[in-house]
């Protein structure tokens, strides 16, 4: 009797324990120096992602010796972290000029998934991250793009998986945009073959915008339908698994100028004037320097007006983040990812914020 208790206990515990293994991922990219990184504490990542390889000709390619070095200082810290996944980001906002035409040749797509299969060998890296922006629909200026990308997107990623197995990761840098969203990917054929999907779920406001709004706002409002929820409602509603998907955070604002003082410069015309990254924000944006704090109750998130040199700020902070983990969470969603690690203060930043709000709210969901 005894001893069939004890199997039923232990097997309980081995489903509770194998349950609780699966992790909420949380996915930063680095785009620093080789240096730089040793100084966050990415004990409170599960993945680490370098920023960016690119094309050279059909294959994969590390730009210069600085990249190199970047590579390698990641993939050191599996000794301070030896969960940590490190990823290999290929391309970028205007990193990925030659992907449509290179990727519509089998031969090409075959040569860069031996490629990639090398380079993660010759690193000791984990997996890749494809940052194609974007199939199908206009992304930098003067990027190619073309209809047939979407089918050859995904052949590109069947490739990649025929190739690096399933013991290597694959992931994607996926539009949060509705354009993106509708055209851009075939949910149905690629999500199976991705360990992830990070939706980049900030610039919704970009710099070629000339009315201001929230780049990275969590819920849509009357005046603004792209955020974050409609992002992953409408992939949901496509079929993609919850469990697949990750939004996305930014460690940095995006600042407006020449925006009149209407509604404290929100939905206001104005100019993209610069970024700013999170470590910079005090003293740049304190009271003294004319900043005023504004909260978005709808948006959950925040803004800053500047009245006196009629600057408008949209970010991420603290608050914003904290509900955005909260949210990942709850909608039992793969986990939450950011641009970028290198944005962030060395302490007290918003790596820290996420890593609190993930602890306090599973310890309190396996209670």
């Amino acid at each position: 009797m005894y001893k069939k208790a004890l199997v039923v206990v232990l097997f309980i515990l081995s489903v509770f324990s194998t349950s609780a293994q699966k992790p909420f991922v949380v996915f930063g990219y680095y785009a620093g120096r080789p240096t730089m990184i040793d100084s966050f504490p990415v004990e409170k990542l599960t993945h680490l992602c370098f920023s960016f390889t690119h094309l050279k000709g059909s294959g994969i390619a590390i730009s210069n010796k600085r990249d190199s070095a970047a590579l390698q200082a990641c993939v050191a810290l599996k000794k301070r972290n030896p969960s940590l996944k490190v990823i290999v980001s290929m391309g970028g906002w205007t990193g990925c000029y030659s992907c449509s035409p290179v990727f519509a040749q089998d031969s090409s797509r075959k040569i860069f998934a031996s490629t990639t299969k090398q380079l993660l060998s010759d690193f000791g890296a984990d997996g890749i991250d494809l940052d194609w922006e974007y199939p199908v629909v206009k992304g930098p200026p003067g990027h190619p793009y073309s209809a047939a990308d979407k089918d050859n997107f995904t052949a590109l990623i069947k490739t990649l998986r025929d190739t690096l197995g399933k013991e290597k990761e694959i992931s994607f840098a996926a539009g949060g945009f509705t354009e993106y969203i509708n055209e851009s990917v075939d949910w149905k054929k690629v999500t199976p073959l991705v360990d992830r999907i990070n939706l980049m779920t900030y610039d919704l406001i970009t710099g070629y915008d000339t009315v201001t709004g929230h780049h990275t706002g969590l819920y849509s409002t009357p005046k603004q339908k792209e955020s974050c929820d409609n992002a992953v409602k409408m992939l949901v509603k496509k079929g993609v698994p919850p469990g697949k998907l990750l939004i996305g955070a930014a460690f940095y604002a995006r600042i407006w100028e020449k925006v009149e003082a209407d509604n404290d410069g929100l939905y206001g015309k104005g100019r993209f004037l610069r970024g700013l990254s999170f470590r910079g924000y005090d003293p740049y944006f304190s009271k003294d320097s004319g900043f005023v704090y504004h909260w978005d109750e709808t948006a959950a998130a925040p803004w800053l007006y500047n009245a006196q040199k009629k600057w408008f700020v949209t970010y991420d902070d603290e608050r914003s983040l904290a509900i955005k983990t909260e949210y990942a969470i709850r909608k039992k969603l793969n986990g939450i990812m950011f641009w970028q690690l290198a944005d962030d203060s060395f302490e007290k930043g918003l790596l820290d914020v996420v890593d609190q709000v993930r602890k306090k709210t599973m310890f309190k969901r396996k209670i």
